[in-house]
């Protein structure tokens, strides 16, 4: 058999589907340390993205920054953060709390980036006309720069999250679930269909992932966006 054949063998087969080492659990395990990764993310880095993009300050200082967090290999944050993190919880510190470090290093650049460019991007003769109608700062971000950025801040999270999903399956090197485990235990035992089905199943739960969000970022267009968009092509035509 190929590895194709292989692959699909090993997926149809119904043992690999229970217990504490099936597909289900594996799946589980793997969506709460992206989970946990994504929320950790998002929020530290769309606070942040929203003040500079706001008040543009430092924003020159964070792209750059998020910009050398994207350069880091996710692999050599987790060999950084390990040491450090075994000798404060010598169980968690080894097995999840590295991956989950490295993950949120992965994701925050992204959604950082799209959030901050999102807010900037917003009209300044907008802000302007909100503020001589005396709308606060904070109403201002809540009211009008948030809801027109949304689609670039949830475009970054998006990319924050296939990314994350993605690249947990390093964790599974240093003991942590998730369907990192297959390719891992897979490679050590020479068993293609193992392997090759792990990559399946992280394959398709990324794509998964990616749909879902486009899905979502359809829906969530600003419902006062689109009833200025024909008022405004109405005055410009009449």
């Amino acid at each position: 058999m190929n590895i194709v054949e292989e692959a699909i063998v090993w997926l149809a087969d119904p043992s690999h589907w229970t217990g504490a080492a099936g597909i289900p659990t594996r799946l589980l395990e793997h969506l709460a340390l992206s989970g946990a990764s994504l929320a950790i993310a998002m929020a530290v880095a769309i606070p942040v993205g929203i003040w500079i993009g706001h008040t543009g300050r430092f924003a020159s200082f964070a792209v750059n920054l998020a910009n050398l967090g994207r350069a880091l290999p996710s692999l050599a944050v987790i060999g950084l953060v390990l040491p450090i993190t075994a000798a404060i919880d010598p169980q968690l510190g080894f097995r999840i709390y590295p991956t989950l470090v490295a993950m949120v290093v992965l994701a925050v650049p992204p959604i950082l980036v799209n959030t901050q460019a999102g807010i900037a991007g917003v009209d300044r003769d907008l802000v302007e006309a909100a503020r001589a109608m005396g709308m606060r700062e904070r109403q201002v971000v809540r009211g009008l720069e948030l809801p027109i950025a949304l689609p670039a801040v949830v475009s970054g999270v998006r990319s924050g999250a296939v990314q994350v999903v993605a690249t947990a399956t390093l964790g599974a090197i240093f003991g942590s679930g998730g369907l990192g485990r297959y390719l891992v235990e897979g490679i050590a035992q020479r068993d293609d269909g193992m392997t090759y089905g792990g990559v399946v199943l992280v394959a398709g739960l990324a794509l998964a992932v990616e749909g879902g969000f486009v899905l979502g970022g359809r829906a969530i267009r600003s419902r006062g966006l689109a009833r200025t968009e024909p008022a405004s092509g109405a005055a410009a035509i009449s």
